[in-house]
This record gives structure tokens, C-alpha cells and sequence, in this order.
């Protein structure tokens, strides 16, 4: 079901719903969408990146774009919490996934750069899904050649700033030195979110502090609302480019164990919804949300928190219709307004 109604006047286009066709049956899709090659007929585009030839420890992330896929089926059509409904102002398909290259690390990257390159020349804001963190590197290449350096939301349990990985200079835990080197960001409008866990020595997170990186640890979110910490965040990444990454490894592994290098404290589910609807308002060109490992995650669980937080991506884009809430007052009087 579509219609020519976008802001951008490109067809739009409706997730299959489950009274049409059962949830567990039809082509995986994400989010049931219609899969779309010609990214200039989309104002956004999912796109898998099969990658794991980057990781340190557990291979598999490959896998997790059409994990995600699979899991999505059960999310619907609006954002019941904020009320946006992104299908009414924005045409967003699937792309498929990167060809990536399964035997060489740098072409691989080189690919996914190309990738991203044509779909940011067609005016289409990508929603990636990994596939290792070191995917986020090209994609930050070709972001800054459309955008310049952007400034960046990295949720994650890791800095991924080492100089090297075993004498490598690419790989998923090096990408924002790369990043810093190649001036794809602005260090002083990078914030990192959920650092936490054991390092190579007590200064692994000391370089990025030195370059302007604002580092938020974990153990500063415990047991506290991030509604505040993303308030000012707005302040500080307005009027500029913004780029999320999202890695799965920064929620707690009581939330999403499918991953391939767990820390115990991590942030919740709530947590990580909070980030990403805090970011409504900024000028959000691009996201990514990686590191999901299927064979970890047997229950589908991580996966299926990836689906939705890469739904509430798509919820804070520019340009997304909110429908106006109704007055609480409206309901029935005997309950209490605040808990309505």
C-alpha cells in the first residue's frame, strides 16, 4: 500500500500488516517493508552490512542483519509512547545488504564506503545494520564527503579507539581513532555513552578524552533516568550533523547477550530509549546499531531490541509526522492524570 504524499514527494510506502498476512509468514523485510533498489525513491533506507571479518573474539555478526530482519515482524506502524507515525511524511524501504567482500577486511571497508556513498548522493538517510562495529568507519568516510566531520552519539561498552588491533589499523576497535585522524568528526562534538568493563590498562579511555571526546562511563548511568544527560546533548549537537551509533554490547547482557564481548553493568533497554529519543529535534543524517551475533542469541531477544531501537531511529528523523496527543483530562475521571 503507497502514495505519493512524502515531503520529499517520493511514494510512501506501508509496512505489510499482520492482519493482511501473518506476522510469521511472507519475505523478510525490516520492519515488513518493501524492499527497494533505487535508493533515490526513499527519503530513508535500511541497509544490512554482513560484516565480521573486523571482530576480535566471536565471529557471526554477519548474520545479524537478517536477524533483525526476522525479529522485526512484530513491530507496528506508529510509536505509541511519542506518537510519531513515520510512514505518514517519510517513504523508507529496505536497500538490501553491502555486498561485502567476506575475505579481505579493506575492501570489504573500501565497499561499504562506495556503498554509502551512492546513497547519500540520493538524498537518502541510511539506518544500518551490522555486521561488526568496524563498519561504522566507512560510513562515517562517506558521511563526511556529503556532510563534512559530523558530530557523533556512540553508545557502546567499548571506546573503540586503539591504535592498532594485533599491529592492525583497521578493525572494530580502532574505527574513531581512524575517524579522529582522517577528520571525519569533530572531537569536540563526539559523546560516548555506556563505556564500562576491564582494558589493556587503566588509561584505555585517556586518548579520547584528550582529543575533546565527552565519555559518559556506565557506572554515571546507573540507577538514573539519561533524559537529563540527553538534554544537553541537544544543546551541544545543535545546528550541526548528527550521526548515531549504536553498539548492542552498550545495553547489559541480562538485556541483549547475543553479542561478542559482554560487560556485566551495561545500560537497560530503557536507557538506550531514552538516548535515542532524546535525540528528536537534531538534525540526525544517518545511524548504525551493530555487533548482533545470532548464534548468542537463541532465544531472539537481542535481535529483537535491536528491531525496535532501530525503529525508534527511524521515529526521530527529521521531517517525521507527530500526531498531537489527546488531553489526559479527557479520560476517565477517576484516575489520576499523571499515571494516564
Amino acid at each position: 500500500m503507497s502514495e505519493n504524499n512524502s515531503i520529499s514527494g517520493r511514494r510512501l510506502n506501508q509496512p505489510i500488516s499482520g492482519n493482511e498476512i501473518p506476522r510469521f509468514a511472507g519475505i523478510t523485510t525490516m520492519l515488513r517493508l518493501p524492499h527497494v533498489e533505487d535508493p533515490k525513491q526513499l527519503d530513508v533506507g535500511f541497509i544490512g552490512v554482513p560484516l565480521d571479518i573486523g571482530t576480535a573474539n566471536k565471529s557471526g555478526t554477519r548474520y545479524g542483519p537478517r536477524q533483525i530482519r526476522a525479529e522485526s515482524a512484530m513491530i507496528r506502524a506508529c510509536n505509541q509512547a511519542t506518537r510519531a507515525a513515520p510512514y505518514e511524511s517519510l517513504a523508507v524501504g529496505d536497500l538490501g545488504d553491502v555486498a561485502t567482500n567476506p575475505y579481505s577486511l579493506e575492501r570489504a571497508v573500501d565497499g561499504i564506503e562506495e556503498h554509502f556513498s551512492r546513497i547519500l548522493d540520493a538524498d537518502c538517510i541510511p539506518l544500518a545494520m551490522g555486521g561488526d562495529h568496524t563498519l561504522t568507519l566507512p560510513i562515517l568516510r562517506a558521511m563526511a564527503k556529503k556532510h563534512g566531520p559530523v558530530a557523533v552519539i556512540h553508545v557502546d561498552g567499548h571506546s573503540d579507539t586503539s591504535d592498532t588491533m594485533f599491529g592492525e589499523r583497521i578493525a572494530h576497535g580502532t574505527m574513531f581513532r581512524r575517524a579522529v585522524e582522517e577528520k571525519l568528526v569533530n572531537p569536540r562534538q563526539v559523546i560516548q555513552i555506556g563505556l564500562r568493563g576491564t582494558g589493556f590498562g587503566t588509561d584505555d579511555f585517556d586518548w579520547a578524552r584528550e582529543q575533546g571526546f565527552w565519555n559518559v562511563p556506565a557506572e554515571r548511568c546507573w540507577h538514573r533516568s539519561l533524559d537529563p544527560l540527553m538534554m544537553e546533548v541537544r544543546k551541544r549537537f545543535s545546528n550541526t550533523p548528527v550521526y548515531l551509533t549504536f553498539d548492542i554490547d552498550s545495553l547489559d547482557p541480562a538485556f541483549a547477550p547475543g553479542t561478542g564481548a559482554i560487560e556485566p553493568g551495561g545500560l537497560t533497554t530503557i536507557q538506550g530509549i531514552e538516548i535515542i529519543r532524546g535525540m528528536k529535534g537534531l538534525n540526525v543524517v544517518g545511524c548504525d546499531l551493530v555487533e548482533v551475533l545470532p548464534y548468542c542469541d537463541q532465544a531472539g531477544n537481542t535481535a529483537g531490541v535491536a528491531a525496535n531501537l532501530l525503529f525508534e531511529m527511524l521515529c526521530v528523523l527529521p521531517g517525521v509526522k507527530y500526531h498531537q496527543a489527546r488531553d489526559p483530562s479527557s479520560f476517565r475521571s477517576d484516575l489520576p492524570v499523571e499515571w494516564i
